[in-house]
């Protein structure tokens, strides 16, 4: 009888209990030291993460192997009205340590807390990243296309996430949430 091995469950805690410098080492590790040039850091120039839905996971020896931040952005639409969106990011895991489940975790409670806080009126949410992966979260590009970003990106790459699309603004800047 052929046994299978299963990675234990990570640890999941609130991202202010891990020392902020290991958050910086875990992020530099896992985007490179020039990761502060990218469109992400512009849209949430300013802002800080928020508390309660970003969280670091721990594997079985309390190592820090992958954090996860959701911070408060919005789409400024063409009228200068501001919607206010979660922008998911950095999902990011130790290199050598990615496949192991550690991203999928954080992403799954940070969602999940999200969308307490709101219910079916939760904040959209959107990220800029691989369709591939974040689709299993129902994350699309079918809502952004006429949305623009202070810097590059590639169009496919601009997800969206909510429960009524409805809510959406076919277009508009994205940026810090000021309100």
């Amino acid at each position: 009888m052929a046994s299978t091995t299963s990675s234990p469950l990570p640890t999941i805690v609130p991202l202010g209990a891990v020392d902020p410098h290991l958050v910086e080492e875990l992020l530099d590790a896992a985007f490179g030291e020039g990761r502060q040039a990218r469109t992400a850091y512009r849209i949430r120039e300013g802002m800080g993460w928020l508390p309660g839905l970003s969280f670091a996971a721990l594997d079985d020896e309390d190592y820090l192997v992958a954090t996860i931040q959701l911070w408060p952005v919005a789409l400024t639409d063409p009228d200068r009205r501001a919607h206010p969106l979660l922008m998911v990011g950095p999902v990011a895991v130790m290199p050598g340590r990615q496949g192991e489940g550690f991203g999928k975790a954080l992403m799954a409670t940070s969602l999940a807390a999200a969308d307490q806080l709101g219910g079916a009126s939760a904040l959209p949410q959107m990220l800029i990243g691989d369709f591939d992966y974040y689709s299993q979260w129902d994350f699309s590009a079918a809502h952004t296309g006429g949305w623009r970003c202070p810097g590059p990106w590639e169009r496919e790459r601009l997800l969206a996430r909510t429960a009524n699309a409805a809510v959406l603004p076919r277009e508009g800047m994205l940026g810090p949430w000021i309100g």
